[in-house]
């Protein structure tokens, strides 16, 4: 894969935080990335650093594992392990 830019997003005025595809942001003081093709995972466990322009650089190394379910069976799993870089994705 590609660098993917991917979306920061804020909460809304309820302060809910909604994360779509390939999207990052902060809620509740802790920060969550949902990378390409996984679901939404925390960043706690990493030190993320918040620049000017409002975009994060993530380390170390962000590693994400999920699955996919078909008719209720876990049936894919899946990992995904990249870098986030001022809010830029890449590929390990």
């Amino acid at each position: 894969m590609m660098a993917k830019q991917l979306t920061r997003v804020y909460p809304d005025a309820g302060g809910k935080v909604t994360f779509p595809p390939n999207s990052y942001g902060q809620e509740n003081g802790i920060w969550y990335i949902r990378p390409p093709d996984c679901h939404l995972g925390s960043l706690e466990n990493h030190t993320v650093v918040e620049h000017e322009d409002g975009t994060i650089t993530v380390s170390p190394s962000i590693l994400h594992r999920d699955f996919k379910r078909v008719d209720g069976e876990r049936v894919v799993d899946i990992q995904v392990h990249g870098f986030l870089e001022r809010g830029i994705w890449r590929d390990c």
